[in-house]
């Protein structure tokens, strides 16, 4: 039994934004800011051009071989090899668990900023209910996608719509490096893990209307337009706060609201927060069963992980397998060191 084409052009590029806006911004950017300072925005443009070269490749390979699996199966193509793109393989699945479990360790970060609860418990928790609307189907987890993308899209622009009113942008030096160009290619290696993400489109290839056309356009826009939104944001948050107060905040977009709206606004952001970071825990979930799914069926793994359920369409044994994996990975936090490892 094949998976269902239930995603368009429009609902894969909100896939690609989600996914990588929720890791980065919302999650990592205090982290980030605590190493490149005031020039936290030229960390998000060499990530930016670094990441770029890897997604004109991936545009290319899709168009090619739309197909999931998508690391293993251009390996493959490529060198006749099942060897090395069985090892390809499964250092992706391993890598998008591990982000999964970073980004669900900075969903429980805002979460307990609002309740005082542990932050793995709601981590743990947040897995367990993103892997039942992965398990759903493909629509359904589309539709829950849509609209956390609409609303952390709107909270960050609502970060720059304050800052273009109250933000000190005059008395900023936005080349500021208090660590050095070294502190400040470090934040670029952490803010890596913030375009992780766009690469994962290729891995819905088979769910997706036409894509040849659609997965490599949907992957171009998303780049482009979260790389936009990062520029915007690491300009303001730095002219709304210090770059020292962001680095020890858990928090960092809420602490940059409440200066200028007091703790009401900091709730908001933290909400809004908690929709982003849930959205790319929902994806990463998503692709990785994909990717199991897909090396399943070619035979690199048991070929019980390959099963699709009849009724909802989804390779529900595979789910299940990237579910408890991930929910293994959040017991070690903290994120810095998860993010850390998911980038080597």
């Amino acid at each position: 039994m094949r998976l269902r084409r239930n995603v368009s052009l429009f609902t894969a590029t909100l896939y690609g934004v989600g996914i990588i806006l929720g890791a980065g911004v919302y999650a990592l950017v205090g982290e980030a800011t605590g190493l490149a300072g005031n020039s936290v925005w030229l960390s998000f443009v060499v990530a930016a051009i670094v990441s770029a070269f890897t997604g004109l490749s991936y545009m290319e390979l899709i168009s090619l071989f739309p197909q999931s699996a998508a690391e293993y199966v251009f390996a493959k193509q490529a060198f006749r090899s099942r060897l090395l793109a069985f090892n390809i393989g499964w250092i992706e699945i391993f890598a998008d668990i591990i982000a999964t479990a970073a980004v669900s360790l900075g969903f429980g970060g805002y979460f307990s900023a609002l309740f005082g609860v542990p932050v793995i418990p709601v981590a743990l928790a947040l897995i367990l209910v993103m892997s039942l609307a992965n398990f759903l189907g493909i629509k359904e987890s589309a539709r829950i996608n849509m609209i956390f993308s609409m609303i952390e899209i709107g909270g960050l622009l609502f970060v720059v719509f304050l800052a273009l009113f109250f933000g000190k942008y005059f008395s900023v030096d936005y080349l500021e490096m208090p660590y050095g160009v070294t502190g400040t290619l470090s934040a670029s290696a952490l803010i890596f893990f913030a375009y992780i993400g766009f690469e994962d489109l290729a891995n819905i290839s088979e769910e997706v209307v036409n894509p040849k056309k659609n997965v490599p356009k949907a992957l171009m826009y998303s780049v482009i337009i979260t790389t936009a939104i990062y520029l915007l944001v690491g300009l303001a948050v730095v002219s709304l706060v210090s770059w020292q107060d962001l680095a020890v905040s858990q928090a960092p977009l809420a602490l940059a609201v409440s200066r200028v709206l007091g703790d009401q606004a900091s709730l908001m952001m933290s909400i809004i927060a908690l929709f982003a970071t849930s959205n790319t825990v929902l994806v990463g979930l998503i692709v990785g069963s994909r990717r199991i799914y897909g090396m399943s069926r070619d035979g690199s793994l048991p070929k019980s992980l390959s099963k699709v359920h009849q009724n909802r369409g989804t390779p529900w044994i595979a789910g299940l397998l990237t579910m408890l994996c991930t929910m293994a990975f959040v017991v070690t936090g903290p994120i810095r060191l998860v993010a850390s490892i998911t980038d080597f």
